[in-house]
């Protein structure tokens, strides 16, 4: 089974933890979970380390998630690092013209621990995509 590296960017810590955790218990198969509070320590995160998977809140200090998602999906070195968008934003016609974009899935807060294994699984596949 493949391991991957997921990158969290969350402005709360708390939101983060509770991400990490889920992610464990879903029993997904991962190396290294990186986290970050903004776009900007994202980006550093991702130049820093190899990075399979971000999970990312649009709404943030420094450089928020859209931008983040517009760096990373513009340069040819990190285009291919599918960005899933977690977010309580309700604007149905930001979240669609940041697919539109690239970005590869959207979880709306709240969410379940289901949620984030079913969008992760989808994205990354593995052995645990069928199961809920």
């Amino acid at each position: 089974m493949t391991s991957y590296n997921v990158l969290i960017v969350d402005d709360s810590a708390t939101i983060r933890g509770y991400i990490k955790r889920t992610l464990r218990l879903a029993q997904l198969s991962l190396d290294e979970v990186y986290e970050a509070a903004d776009g900007a320590q994202a980006l550093s995160v991702i130049a820093g380390h190899t990075v399979n998977l971000v999970l990312a809140d649009l709404h943030m200090p420094v450089m928020d998630g859209a931008e983040m998602t517009r760096r990373i999906l513009a340069n040819p070195s990190t285009s291919m690092i599918p960005v899933i968008i977690i977010s309580a934003d309700p604007n149905v016609e930001r979240i669609d013209e940041l697919k539109a974009m690239g970005v590869r899935g959207h979880l709306r807060k709240p969410f379940t621990p289901e949620d984030i294994r079913r969008a992760v699984c989808g994205i990354m596949g593995g052995a645990h995509a069928g199961q809920a």
